[in-house]
Order: C-alpha cells, then sequence, then structure tokens
C-alpha cells in the first residue's frame, strides 16, 4: 500500500482558521482540506442543523407525488409500497410504510426475492398489486430503469411513484412522478442523496403540507442514517445533516429493531462505523441468506421480545453469510491463480452454484486481494448469469459497463458499484468485451492501490482536547474520510501480543522518544507480529479511536499499515 500525503493547504489560511476557532493547526488544515475556510463554514460542519435541509418541493414531480399520495389517504385507497432487499431499499420501506400508517393510510409493503426475482421492479408484484385492487405503487431504491414494468402496471391502471437515486437513462420510465436528483431536468441542489434520503424527502415533502415542523418526522432519521452508512453515499452537504442527527437519534432512541442489535456491542456510545460494519451486514444477511421481508419485520418491529427474536435469527443469518462468502471467496481466488494470461487488467471469475446474495461482497474481497475492476457472475433463475461488480479509485464502473451493453442484458448501478445480466452464451464476450473496456479508461495502467494519509503527526498532539475536537467530524465517511494519521520513530513499549479466536490481530503499545504512548490494535495483522517484534523503530499509519475495557474508556489507535 502506497502512502500518499495529503499536500498542504495555504499556511495562511490555516494559521488564520487556526486562530479564529482557537483549535491545533492540525484541525484547522482538515477543515481547509474539507473546503471549510472560515468561522461560519466550520460552525455548519461541526454543528449541522435539520434547518439547512433543502426544500423537498425543490425536486422534480414532488408536488405531484404528494397530491396523489394524499389523495390515497383521504380515499382510503391500498397502498403497495415496494422497495429493494438491500438496506437502503428495506429502511426506505420501513421508514415511508411507519409514516403513512401514522397518517392513517392502508399500506402493503413488497420487498422482492433476490433469487427467483431479482433486482428492480417484479411483475409479480405489480399482478398482486391488481389482484388486491391497488391503483398506486410507491418503488423505493429502485425503478429508474423499470420503463416495462410501469407500461405493464399502467395497462392495469395502476400509478407508479419512483424514489430512486441510481443513474438514469435517458428517457424516464413512465411513472406518475420520478423522485431522483439525478434526473437531467431536475434541479435539486443536492445530486447524492441515497434511495432512503429520497424516501425521506418524500416524507418531509408531506410533512410540510400538513403543516407540520421537522421535528414530528425526526425519529425517523435512524433508518436513513442506518441507509447512508450502507449504501457509502458522500457525508457532505445534506447527507452530513441527515446522518449527524440520525445518529443522535440512534445513541438516544433508536427504534427497538436496530437497538436489539447494538446493545450486543458493549459500546455507550455508537459511530456511523457501527453502523457500516455491525448492522448492515446483519441487515443484509436476511436478504443475501433467506429473504429481506425478515430485515423488514426487524426494522418496523415495536414488541421488543418479538424483536430480539428476529435479531436472533438474523444473527444466524449473518453467521452463514460469513461462512459462505469465505467459501466462494476461495474458490474465485483459485480460479483467478489459473488463469493462463494473469496480466488482465480485470478480474471476472463465473460459477454456476455460487449464492446470488454473497457475490457483490466476495467482488470486494477479490479487490483486496487483486486490485482491478472486479465482477462475480453466477447462475440466475432465470437462466442467465447474474453479476455483482466492483470497481477500484478512479475507474468508472458505470461508464465501463456501458461500452459494453451490446453484451449485456441489463445493468444498473454507480461508479463503484453495479449489477448486471448476461446471456450465458454470452459469457466469453462479455469478458472480452469489460477487459478491452477497462483496459481503455484505464490508458493500459491499472492505478497502484495508496492509503491517503491526513497528515504526518507526533503522538504527542494526541490530547484530550485534539481528540474530542476530532470525535466532532464525526459522521465519516466518503467526502468526509476517517482521517488516517502517521508517525515515524516509534517503538515497542512493552509486549505485543497475538489476540482473537485465531490469533489474527495483534496488540501493542507504542511510544515515540519515551515521552508518551499509546495502545494501538491491529486487525488481520498477525502475518506482521515477528516483523515488529524485530524493528527498534517503524512508522505506522493509523486512525485514533477510543476502546471500553471493563468499564473504561481510553484513547486507542487503529492500525492501518506499519512500515
Amino acid at each position: 500500500m502506497n502512502w500518499k500525503v495529503e499536500p498542504n493547504e495555504d499556511k495562511s489560511i490555516i494559521d488564520s482558521l487556526s486562530n479564529e476557532l482557537k483549535v491545533d493547526t492540525i484541525i484547522s488544515s482538515m477543515l481547509v482540506r474539507r473546503g471549510i475556510t472560515n468561522y461560519s463554514q466550520a460552525k455548519f460542519f461541526f454543528r449541522p442543523s435539520l434547518n439547512k435541509l433543502h426544500d423537498p418541493f425543490l425536486m422534480k414531480d414532488m408536488n405531484v407525488a404528494v397530491e396523489r399520495i394524499l389523495s390515497a389517504i383521504e380515499k382510503k385507497e391500498s397502498i403497495m409500497i415496494y422497495g429493494d432487499y438491500d438496506v437502503d431499499g428495506t429502511s426506505s420501506v420501513a421508514l415511508l410504510s411507519s409514516y403513512l400508517k401514522e397518517l392513517g393510510a392502508i399500506c402493503t409493503y413488497y420487498i422482492p426475492d433476490r433469487n427467483s426475482e431479482g433486482y428492480g421492479i417484479s411483475l409479480k408484484a405489480i399482478d398482486l398489486a391488481s389482484s388486491n385492487n391497488q391503483r398506486l405503487v410507491i418503488a423505493l431504491d429502485c425503478g429508474i430503469k423499470a420503463h416495462s414494468q410501469v407500461e405493464y402496471a399502467l395497462n392495469k391502471k395502476i400509478d407508479f411513484i419512483i424514489c430512486d437515486h441510481h443513474n438514469p437513462s435517458e428517457t424516464l420510465p413512465n411513472a406518475l412522478a420520478v423522485l431522483n436528483p439525478k434526473r437531467q431536468d431536475c434541479s435539486y441542489p443536492f445530486k447524492e442523496l441515497c434511495g432512503c434520503g429520497v424516501g425521506f424527502k418524500l416524507v418531509q415533502a408531506i410533512n410540510l403540507k400538513k403543516g407540520n415542523n421537522i421535528d414530528k418526522i425526526v425519529n425517523y432519521l435512524d433508518l436513513v442514517v442506518l441507509a447512508i452508512a450502507a449504501d457509502i453515499v458522500p457525508i457532505t452537504n445534506e447527507n452530513r445533516i441527515l446522518a449527524h442527527v440520525g445518529m443522535q437519534v440512534i445513541n438516544s432512541n433508536p427504534r427497538v429493531g436496530i437497538h436489539t442489535i447494538l446493545k450486543n456491542n458493549n459500546k455507550k456510545e455508537f459511530t456511523i462505523s457501527d453502523l457500516m460494519f455491525y448492522v448492515a451486514p446483519r441487515i443484509n444477511a436476511a436478504g443475501r441468506i433467506s429473504h429481506a421481508r425478515l430485515a423488514l419485520q426487524l426494522l418496523i418491529e415495536e414488541d421488543t421480545d418479538k424483536a430480539e427474536k428476529i435479531s436472533r435469527k438474523v444473527d444466524e443469518l449473518n453467521t452463514q453469510r460469513r461462512e459462505i462468502e469465505k467459501e466462494i471467496t476461495n474458490e474465485a481466488l483459485g480460479q483467478i491463480e489459473k488463469q493462463v494470461n494473469k496480466k488482465h487488467n480485470s478480474t471476472v471469475v463465473f460459477n454456476k452454484s455460487w449464492n446470488k446474495g454473497v457475490i457483490g461482497i466476495v467482488a470486494s474481497r477479490l479487490i483486496e486481494k487483486h486490485y482491478k475492476p472486479t465482477i462475480v457472475f453466477c447462475k440466475s433463475s432465470d437462466g442467465n448469469l447474474t453479476a455483482s461488480a466492483r470497481s477500484i479509485k478512479n475507474v468508472d464502473l458505470y461508464k465501463i459497463l456501458e461500452d459494453c451493453k451490446d453484451s449485456i442484458v441489463q445493468f444498473g448501478g454507480h461508479k463503484y458499484a453495479a449489477g448486471l445480466t448476461i446471456k450465458e452464451s454470452n459469457f466469453r464476450l462479455f469478458k472480452e468485451s469489460f477487459e478491452k473496456a477497462v483496459s481503455f479508461h484505464i490508458n493500459n495502467k491499472l492505478p497502484e492501490p495508496e492509503m491517503v494519509i491526513e497528515s504526518k503527526i507526533k503522538l504527542d498532539a494526541i490530547t484530550p482536547k485534539f481528540f474530542r475536537i476530532l470525535n466532532q467530524f464525526e459522521p465519516f465517511g466518503p467526502g468526509n474520510r476517517t482521517p488516517i494519521f502517521i508517525s515515524d520513530g516509534l517503538s515497542l513499549d512493552g509486549s505485543i501480543n497475538k489476540i482473537g479466536k485465531d490469533k489474527e490481530h495483534v496488540k501493542l503499545s507504542v511510544k515515540q522518544k519515551a515521552t508518551i504512548s499509546f495502545s494501538a490494535i491491529g486487525f488481520w495483522f498477525s502475518e506482521k507480529f515477528d516483523k515488529i517484534i524485530n524493528q527498534s523503530s517503524f512508522s505506522m499509519a493509523y486512525t485514533i479511536d477510543q476502546n471500553t475495557w471493563r468499564g473504561k474508556t481510553s484513547v486507542q489507535l487503529k492500525i492501518k499499515d506499519i512500515k
């Protein structure tokens, strides 16, 4: 891993901001790198306020959507709320169905089966809506490319409202309303909402229409921040506000289902990382291994005992998911090792028996090992091949797949993650086409994996005040990444131990010039154990965290790399 230290910003601006805010220059330089150069900008950053949210009616078609929903509630129409099977989708359905029921709406919900129905709008759901005499379907976190499905619904006299955040095609589905800030004719100021974020804007708009204050719907922000964490959208602008307030809800009064998962994590206060690495995988596990309606039931359940029971089931599914994922990853790595031409700029692997629910995670694991745009295929129930694709820094996966669309049945997604379907007979053709498109986009030179370093600091800079202000940079994510620092001239201060079930992690204490020492932990660092012991001095890249053990909380360095 290359260590890329962020370039120095204008020293005069850093010094001026440091004096104005009365903070260390390390802190002020971090702010300047995030585009914050004066007091008012810093105030907005450190004190995100719901009052700064954009007017939801700036989103194209919002007024139409609100009027149709309120009309359905008034006329006692039954509404189908449809969502994708991942965290973003299930959180969206939980949010909108709970809110509309509060208003007296008659709602049913529908989450497609990942294996039998796949991603997007299901014709089976439309048929069910028709048979139940439902004349309105609200699709969340999907639907932006559901042209034929919407036409199918229109023929059955069913209105569609689409709330999505994925990239649209040149033409939009013929829905009654399409809420998506990424549509070309939408002037909404912030384009990077997640699916649940778009759903929340719809709730915000209805709430405004009914003359209510924003405080009326704050309790739904635990779902929004969970979706923001899971979908890895930029935590800037409006997302920062939603995530910041959402974490306050998580730490004060989260819904019962989220609480049943978090309470086993033995922490006093949770961060967005806890949602990303602890809650989201468990919510996702339901849709990956069983059916996502189990996750939805957990998110809408109000009875503690029932939520506990569902939570235990979800935890079991997550354990199964980890085992399946590990097995498939090993098989995929074996395929890569056997490839005759190992100089490819991309990785494409396939096994018809692989579990569709975990291939996206496997693709990410393969990138950790082989830093290349990666696609993992398995056999779909309709006879086609379905895949999850992941990319690497500065390589736009969506544009690459557009170049390969002649050999693709359908695809959708983002710059760094996508899903696609191809005919099995086209596998070799697609693989060649994908390799050619990747090679063209990177000009036959793969970028090297790198770790972006916030700044080089001395250990004695990590004072209680520094750590307190650093915590106020939360929530971290794209656009406001967790700062990684490096310190040179470190040495062991006492013993170093292997810990964990299989002794795969290391725990140690480091010091710098014997002035101060910190506890440090390196997850999956056991292979570097001997090298650390044998070095009298080393450099370390790390994040600054805290550890609670037996009721005592202390600052801990989380090792990212050692040289």
